[in-house]
């Protein structure tokens, strides 16, 4: 083996170790699709909405034109809880949730990544810029034994 092929081979295999690092993590991906502009409907898409309990990967994409939004992953301490919004600030009181982690400041047109452990239970994934919880950016998730 020549010293050329030698080393297409070590860079090949790395590649493909970072790639099946990145890969590893995860037992479920979800797809998260935020949307809307500021002062129209917006919107938060989680697919699928249930998964199992294990080691999740957020895909998270704005696909609005302009405007910027956050995933925020919040763990409820029972069914159909009711998040403390703040009305004064529009925005949900952080400091009296159980966040597992966020993708923040996303730009319009923006990808980002939440890697979080998760066990059994109801959760909400929010959007929590000024006035975007009020406007629809909430989905329920499940994740189940």
């Amino acid at each position: 083996m020549n010293f050329r092929t030698h080393t297409s081979l070590l860079l090949l295999t790395g590649v493909m170790t970072a790639v099946g690092a990145t890969a590893a993590f995860a037992d479920t991906v979800v797809k998260v699709r935020l949307t809307g502009e500021s002062h129209e409907k917006m919107g938060l898409e989680a697919v699928p909405p249930s998964v199992p309990a294990g080691k999740v990967e957020f895909d998270v994409t704005n696909a609005a034109m302009k405007t910027g939004h956050e995933m925020i992953l919040v763990k409820l301490a029972t069914k159909g809880e009711t998040l403390p919004l703040d009305p004064a600030k529009h925005r949900i009181d952080e400091k009296a949730i159980k966040s597992l982690g966020e993708v923040s400041n996303l730009k319009a047109g923006a990808n980002g990544v939440l890697k979080a452990s998760v066990t059994p239970g109801d959760y909400m994934l929010i959007c929590n810029i000024k006035g975007h919880y009020e406007s629809g950016m909430a989905a329920p998730f499940t994740v189940t034994p």
